[in-house]
């Protein structure tokens, strides 16, 4: 069973918790939950570009 990124973080910013999430989908582990809020920081992470006053 595949469950997406985007899945994962719905529930987590629903208010779901780790555990509550673990026990929905049995075949993730503690680690896939901790790689898919990686995969959303790193894809947010943005340099920022200022103007010269």
């Amino acid at each position: 069973m595949r469950i997406r990124v985007s899945d994962v973080l719905d529930l987590l910013a629903a208010g779901a918790s780790q555990e509550e999430i673990l026990a929905d989908f049995p075949d993730l582990e503690p680690e896939d939950i901790r790689a898919c809020v990686a995969y959303a920081a790193a894809q947010v992470d943005h340099p920022v570009v200022r103007l010269a006053a």
